[in-house]
């Protein structure tokens, strides 16, 4: 979209249409009194048409009518308002918007059209609806992240459009239009990913997909020339005339398995090439996607210190300062209806040292119920357990007599080398009964796709995790961690400074260095967040067709 150089309404650039109108309004501040300061008296047309075409918006004609119709975009005295707006809107393509919305072009094809004071009316309201309508979507995004998809659960505060209009009326346009978008430095970088990849699609893309199962070292022949272009064309190798599979190869498919959380064996397997093989056009669905969940996040504080948990990329961080200082990864819900891990933001508060797992109601009437009632002796490692808490004998028990709905017992497994928890969890209570927490199956953390849990999250470091949290307030935090561990017994250790923890879901992210990571969508959730973008009207040129 082309930007107009220089405010409308300067340097008598109006035109046929609007310039008559505000060559009557300016005549109307002539005649008005002295007392009306330098306001602009609205002709009763003006103020009918404003009155009309805001009846649908409360707001906006509440607006309108505490300040007695005055323009705020339409005057002559609105021109740097007026050019900041249609600059923000010529920019929202960049930011993955419905850009029909509030379409830019056709405001100024508005102003080039309009020639009675009705006419600018009308057109004041659609300026003041766009310029709502955008700001926001891009500061708070497009969607409720709930209704794209349930497992979302980020309450997103919209921004009072009573304060925007009191700022962009009293402030300067220019400053609050900028202002508007997500401040994390990962929001720029996304954006600067979303131009590049376009501008990659508008040249062909990155060459034709590689017409093999499985390439490695040695190989030879016109799949390996397709690997070889393909790679140099995303920009992890150097361009040469080698039909070999060779060590600079090897090397830059190790390099893109790193970028895209892949076993980094340099050995192009039939997963490294699926993801070789997808389309610039479809790596642009995920950044614009990303910008998204970012915009959701607006308001969440990440904190100076707190933990990171990316559901796909299959990790768990802790992040001082912007700088990742621990890492380990992790198994996350399986990919089905009701064990998918959610997406949320909390506070750690404490960890329990030596756990006892209290069974979810769901996997107890679920999965152990009916075992229970073939066979009162199965699962018994786990303890059945009254509604305060006390054991009770299963041969005092009568499964069969009970439903689904009506067993009133619960399930509790002691702490143990075998107990489903491991040895330690961190919790950040909340209502999902979501936390994260050692497992004894520890041979899942050797597969590359970790989604295997009932929807907490399993850590393959949780000794050195739980370290690096107690360091924060212990000179001795392993010889604390291990007194507790030792002792055999269920221990509470509070966190004497509360951590945010955020489980998110990025399939794609940038580095603190720019560089961009991509990871697979193992749940759906970014196919249907930009399906469910696509129906609100965000259109890229580079997925068309």
């Amino acid at each position: 979209m082309v930007v107009r150089s220089g405010p409308l309404g300067q340097g008598g650039k109006w035109g046929k249409g609007l310039g008559a109108v505000v060559l009557l309004s300016s005549a109307l501040m002539l005649q008005a009194p002295v007392g009306l300061a330098q306001a602009v008296q609205p002709s009763a047309p003006y103020a009918q048409a404003v009155a009309v075409a805001a009846a649908e918006d409360a707001v906006i004609a509440e607006y309108y009518a505490a300040r007695d119709y005055a323009t705020l975009w339409t005057g002559a005295e609105d021109a740097a308002r007026r050019a900041a707006l249609l600059s923000a809107l010529d920019g929202a393509a960049a930011h993955g918007l419905p850009v029909a919305r509030y379409d830019a072009a056709a405001l100024r094809a508005g102003f080039a059209a309009a020639v009675t004071e009705g006419d600018r009316g009308r057109l004041e309201v659609r300026m003041t609806r766009a310029f709502l309508d955008f700001a926001s979507d891009v500061a708070t995004g497009v969607l409720v992240p709930e209704e794209a998809d349930a497992g979302i659960h980020r309450e997103v505060t919209r921004l009072d459009p009573k304060r925007l209009l009191a700022q962009v009326e009293g402030g300067d346009p220019a400053a609050l239009l900028r202002a508007l978008p997500p401040d994390a430095p990962e929001y720029a970088r996304l954006m600067k990913e979303k131009l590049a990849l376009e501008a990659k699609v508008a040249v062909g893309g990155w060459g034709a997909p590689v017409p093999a199962g499985s390439l490695g070292p040695g190989d030879t022949g016109p799949a390996v020339v397709a690997l070889r272009d393909r790679l140099v064309a995303m920009g992890y190798l150097r361009a040469s005339a080698t039909a070999q599979y060779d060590t600079a190869i090897q090397s830059a498919v190790q390099r893109f398995q790193i970028d895209h959380g892949l076993a980094a064996d340099g050995r192009a397997d039939e997963d490294t090439l699926a993801e070789i093989n997808i389309a610039p056009q479809d790596r642009l669905k995920s950044v614009v996607v990303a910008m998204e969940r970012l915009r959701w996040m607006h308001d969440v504080v990440r904190g100076d210190r707190h933990i990171w948990v990316n559901l796909p990329d299959f990790s768990a961080k802790i992040v001082d300062h912007g700088k990742v200082t621990f890492q380990t990864r992790s198994v996350i819900g399986k990919n089905v209806p009701d064990q998918r891990s959610p997406e949320f933001s909390d506070e750690m508060d404490h960890l329990v040292i030596n756990p006892s797992w209290g069974v979810p109601r769901s996997i107890i009437v679920k999965e152990y119920l009916p075992l229970l009632q073939r066979n009162p002796n199965a699962v018994s490692h786990l303890q059945v357990i009254d509604r305060n808490g006390r054991v009770v004998p299963r041969g005092a028990v009568n499964f069969a007599a009970y439903s689904a709905r009506s067993f009133p017992f619960g399930l509790r497994q002691p702490p143990s080398d075998g107990n489903a928890l491991g040895k330690v969890k961190f919790m950040f209570p909340n209502q999902y009964n979501i936390y994260l927490h050692d497992t004894p199956a520890k041979e899942l953390f050797d597969h590359e796709v970790r989604a295997y849990s009932h929807g907490c999250i399993r850590l393959a470091d949780p000794f050195d995790f739980a370290y690096a949290l107690l360091a924060a307030q212990s000179d001795d935090p392993r010889g604390l961690f291990h007194g507790h561990l030792d002792s055999d017994r269920e221990t509470t250790v509070k966190l004497e400074v509360k951590l945010p923890v955020h489980l998110v879901y990025f399939t794609a992210w940038p580095t603190a260095k720019g560089d961009m990571t991509y990871r697979r969508d193992v749940y759906g959730r970014d196919g249907r967040i930009f399906e469910a973008l696509t129906e609100a009207g965000v259109v890229l040129s580079a997925v068309q067709g």
